[in-house]
């Protein structure tokens, strides 16, 4: 147990979730979400030792708001002293950031530059930065990026088959995202199975709302699903995951739908919903496919069949494959996605034990291919919050 505490934050366009951990046991101190910001009925919600408590923000209902309640909630209960640096997720570094850093004045700047690639959440990470650093403007702090684990993908993994002068010019390539739970999932599927990240090929499945999939070999990347952003790859809760580029010159012409509509559809109406035409929440198709519900079925198979293809693919990637493991909401809770997908995958040697699979779920992991087969399957529950507060200890010198 350490006595100085981490902070960590990750700040969206209208909201803001933190913890305050100790990183040398992953304990949460407390945790809190500020929801609704700029808007009239902004509030934080804190959790404590598993209760829970409302403050308004309707007086500064902004990300500096969000952070000043945090601020005097933990001095109310004396753990303002304690903490000892504040460590920032940020989902895009781009090529520059292949490592999680200190933050000044360069890194800043580094992160603006990055805008083009993430216009919907850089902006917002730096809002929160610029306010965490003015209020906790006695501790260091650090930013762990979501796309730093990928930079180690090799160049004809990440490279796209359009002209080179557009990588040159706007840095199009794959980059990938979820880096910060591979990298944890990674280091503990080694650690669960008594080995040396050395050698060990891992496929992992970060399974959520956003769904991505990724090949390690040796605790680094070596491909990935999610491409220049977050849409590529995998059917997800609301995005489309691949399809025909082309589909946006189809949708114009025959639909009479703009860039911008087009966009939308494929982010935010397509995926699980778009195929259900009922929900992007897995449990909800999941307990309608079972009432017979055709579009809930439809989608599951979808979904499992996709991410069946894409482990294929990353066996490749990893240059083999001694176990496929699952992360993420649904990765972690969902036998029967888990069940479907390794149904497409015997071929590889992959199979399941029900019992085992059933019971890793709400928080319990382990392994759920039978006994004395190879390769492995495994459900590994992850913590980015941990990562980063390990990151940002270290970065800190509080070790």
């Amino acid at each position: 147990m350490s006595d100085k505490l981490i902070l960590v934050l990750n700040c969206g366009s209208s909201s803001v979730k933190g913890a305050v951990l100790d990183s040398t046991n992953g304990d949460v101190l407390l945790s809190c979400l500020a929801e609704k910001l700029n808007l009239p009925d902004a509030r934080i919600i804190f959790k404590v030792n598993g209760e829970k408590h409302t403050v308004s923000l309707a007086e500064k209902p902004n990300h500096t708001g969000a952070v000043e309640a945090l601020m005097a909630e933990l001095e109310e209960r004396k753990l303002d002293k304690r903490i000892g640096a504040v460590g920032h997720r940020v989902v895009h570094g781009g090529e520059r950031f292949k490592e999680s850093c200190l933050i000044d004045d360069e890194v800043i700047k580094g992160i603006e530059e990055c805008i083009m690639l993430a216009p919907l959440h850089n902006p917002a990470h730096l809002l929160g930065i610029r306010a965490a650093m003015s209020i906790f403007s006695h501790v260091p702090h650090a930013v762990v990026f979501d796309t730093a684990f990928h930079q180690s993908m090799p160049e004809h993994a990440y490279t796209y088959a359009v002209p080179r002068e557009l990588y040159r010019k706007y840095g199009l390539r794959r980059y990938g995202a979820h880096g910060t739970s591979y990298r944890f999932v990674a280091a503990e599927a080694a650690r669960l199975l008594g080995r040396s990240e050395e050698g060990l090929r891992l496929v992992i499945a970060h399974l959520g709302n956003g769904a991505s999939i990724a090949a390690s070999n040796s605790g680094k990347c070596r491909d990935t699903s999610m491409g220049l952003t977050p849409l590529e790859g995998l059917v997800m809760g609301t995005r489309s995951g691949d399809i025909d580029a082309n589909v946006f010159p189809f949708l114009h012409n025959n639909a009479g739908l703009n860039i911008e509509q087009i966009t939308d559809l494929l982010h935010k109406q397509s995926g699980l919903l778009g195929i259900s035409e009922l929900s992007n929440d897995c449990r909800e198709i999941e307990e309608a496919a079972g009432k017979g519900h055709e579009g809930a079925k439809l989608a599951l198979e979808v979904f499992a069949y996709r991410l069946a293809k894409y482990v294929a693919s990353m066996s490749v990637a990893a240059g083999g494959l001694d176990a496929l493991v699952f992360t993420g909401g649904i990765g972690e809770n969902s036998n029967t996605i888990r069940s479907k997908t390794i149904s497409y995958l015997g071929f590889l040697g992959l199979t399941v034990d029900e019992k085992a699979n059933l019971a890793a779920r709400f928080g319990e992991g382990g392994i759920i291919s039978q006994a004395g087969h190879t390769p492995l399957a495994m459900v590994i529950p992850t913590n980015e919050e941990l990562m980063i507060a390990q990151d940002t200890a270290h970065l800190a010198g509080i070790e």
